[in-house]
């Protein structure tokens, strides 16, 4: 063989043999906006944990799937008593923690026990966890769970990042040493820069797991998450921020792009307890003055369908309320003079990084400007958005609510946004009550209804979902019924 036909063959093998690494690709990078605070999801609020943790590394009795429905994780089976009152589950058996401790009924009992103790921080405490009044573990593989009154979203509930179960000898430390029994094991955290896990090989279905190694890239800024997905460092970006970047990945063959709708509730949070805002008049005027569409069109590159209350198009149930508090700044004008608000009215308006609030803010300031609300904008990061408008300390700020049914928060007068009605609270009260579909989804109606009449918050529009991925990796959500990553099920073709 001559020196050409020898370099021809080096060159042959060469090709194969990136072609056959390439073909047995095991890894993938993620690019996700924001930075998590911690990784316990059942001590703190943050959607991005959830991202990074639910379902890899951490698991619930339910799992809530793409399309929305539920179906057994670390539960084989439930049955529920005819009052909606009993739920017994049988758990599977045979399932480790990844240090080794085995999972049974009594580390249910601790989380769940864990999650509605006096002092905890877990976001579904009054929602979900006070309502369960007993927790029985007649053996090792059965759960019995008895509610004070019946809760038709319990199977949902029990899917959703707070109530993953956690073990009583690991669980201090899941904030930042996450163990779960999830397909993931947590392996480190470059704090700025990226959270790794990799594959664990306990898990009951460990074939199953294409994936070795997956790392979440943080990435906040809408032009680095381009030039990251250009340059081949990341993989895909799930909940894609640069909208009007969309066009130029649909038109590149080596991309794949999906739009869904996520549970995102995208909303100008009214602090209810300070003055005016105490005075509905003034939120009314705040929402009239907004033009949705136009917020939409600006900040979204005109993806996502105007809201009127606390609830999106696919919920079951949702009203359009749009018309309630509609666009109309001679209105809100007149609300102002009719509450004796004198204009200019100064407000600060503190605004998280996604580019829905930042881009969207901006446009919401110049449209408050024009009836006389003079808003600064005060951009924060993520962990000062938690410390600071969450904990009450706000005017108005933009964020989109990601949790599905979360129309309970608004029965809480300690939430963020200090919304307190007697006339809410009893609908929230007889919905929670109620077994009857028809029944339930009358009162679903109601609730939007008293919250778009009450203006508690500006509702503007629900939160589509741009997924942007390397066309040969397969499995990624399209769409987020809850804000989760379901990596067990992500391959390379």
């Amino acid at each position: 063989m001559n020196a050409a036909l020898k370099t021809l063959a080096t060159l042959l093998l060469c090709t194969a043999a990136l072609a056959a690494a390439q073909s047995r690709k095991d890894s993938a990078v993620i690019g996700i906006t924001l930075e998590p605070p911690g990784l316990d999801p059942t001590t703190s609020a943050a959607a991005s944990i959830g991202e990074i943790v639910h379902y890899n590394v951490l698991e619930g009795l339910t799992k809530i799937n793409v399309d929305g429905s539920v179906t057994p994780l670390l539960a084989d089976s439930w049955s529920i008593d005819p009052d909606g009152r009993l739920y017994t589950f049988k758990l599977k058996k045979g399932v480790k923690f990844h240090d080794g401790e085995s999972f049974d009924a009594s580390d249910v009992k601790f989380s769940f026990e864990r999650a509605k103790a006096e002092g905890s921080t877990n976001k579904a405490k009054k929602s979900t966890f006070d309502n369960i009044s007993r927790i029985e573990t007649p053996d090792p593989s059965t759960v019995v769970l008895v509610l004070s009154k019946a809760d038709g979203n319990l199977l949902f509930r029990l899917g959703e990042n707070t109530a993953v179960i956690l073990d009583p000898k690991s669980a201090p430390t899941t904030a930042t040493k996450p163990v779960g029994t999830g397909p993931f094991r947590f392996d480190s955290w470059s704090r700025g820069s990226s959270v790794t896990l990799a594959r664990w090989d306990g898990f009951r279905n460990p074939a199953a797991i294409k994936l070795k190694k997956v790392t979440f890239r943080i990435i906040n800024d809408p032009s680095a998450q381009v030039a990251a997905l250009l340059a081949g460092d990341v993989d895909a970006i799930p909940r894609f921020q640069a909208a009007q970047s969309l066009g130029q990945f649909q038109n590149d063959p080596r991309f794949a792009v999906a739009i869904g709708g996520t549970e995102g509730k995208t909303i100008v949070s009214i602090n209810n307890r300070r003055k005016p805002f105490d005075d509905v008049r003034v939120r009314r005027a705040i929402a009239m003055a907004i033009d949705r569409k136009a917020v939409i069109a600006g900040a979204q590159e005109g993806y996502g369908a105007p809201i009127g209350s606390h609830m999106v198009p696919i919920d079951a149930g949702y009203v359009d309320l749009t018309g309630v508090n509609p666009y109309d700044p001679d209105k809100a004008r007149a609300l102002l003079k009719e509450a004796g608000v004198a204009t200019p009215l100064n407000v600060t308006l503190t605004l998280p990084p996604p580019q829905y609030a930042r881009k969207g803010g901006e446009i919401i300031a110049a449209q408050l400007a024009k009836v006389g609300i003079v808003a600064k904008i005060d951009n924060v990061e993520w962990a000062q958005w938690l410390s600071g408008p969450f904990k009450g300390n706000f005017d108005l700020t933009v964020i989109s609510h990601v949790e599905p049914l979360d129309f309970a928060v608004y029965a809480d007068p300690a939430y963020y946004f200090g919304y307190d009605s007697k006339a809410y609270n009893e609908i929230i009260v007889k919905y929670n009550a109620s077994t009857n579909p028809k029944e339930r989804l009358r009162l679903l109606g109601d609730a939007q209804r008293r919250l778009a009449d009450d203006a508690v918050n500006a509702f503007l529009f629900q939160l589509p979902q741009f997924m942007v991925a390397n066309k040969r990796l397969k499995g990624l959500w399209s769409s987020s019924p809850v804000f989760a990553n379901d990596m067990g099920a992500v391959s390379w073709q």
